[in-house]
């Protein structure tokens, strides 16, 4: 192999790994495409799909109470729309942009914590007015808090987890 032939192929995989996703920009507009579950959306952002997970909140696994109204209220909220997309550049685990969407002035993570949909994810969000929220929507029995006994989203996952390892 030449050395230009081989300039050449790195440049070409450079560029073919791009994608537009790379390197986003902080704040942006996008569509949403898909609602995978309560804090899980997908948007398009200049012809790339990408995966979001919304900051600070954890809402309830489908499987779960309140789950599938979960589901529905970020597809209501968000669902065929254009939205503010807030971010810092950060994924979790499973690649996913880990953002704060916007739609007409309106954070759709504080709003599924209003309404009982989503719990402060105190675990990795330091931020308090998702806290004042939460207890909010606990005093007034908004959406899961209407429940006798709620299992967070983060317990359930973990027990889940530690059943199908027993079963194994």
């Amino acid at each position: 192999m030449t050395k230009n032939y081989f300039i050449y192929l790195l440049i070409l995989a450079t560029c073919l790994s791009f994608t537009s996703s790379d390197k986003l920009p902080n704040e942006f507009f996008a569509k949403v495409i898909g609602v995978k579950d309560g804090d899980t959306i997908e948007i398009l952002f200049k012809k790339d799909p990408i995966i979001i997970r919304l900051e600070h909140i954890d809402c309830p696994e489908k499987k779960q109470p309140f789950g599938q109204k979960a589901k529905q209220f970020t597809s209501d909220f968000c669902f065929g729309k254009k939205v503010k997309v807030i971010n810092k550049g950060k994924y979790d685990r499973y690649r996913r942009l880990i953002a704060t969407i916007e739609y007409e002035g309106k954070s759709l993570n504080k709003e599924l914590v209003r309404n009982g949909y989503g719990l402060h994810f105190k675990k990795y969000s330091k931020d308090s007015s998702y806290t004042i929220l939460e207890e909010q929507a606990k005093l007034q029995k908004k959406g899961m808090w209407s429940q006798e006994k709620l299992i967070e989203p983060w317990l359930f996952r973990k027990r889940k987890t530690s059943k199908s390892k027993k079963t194994n």
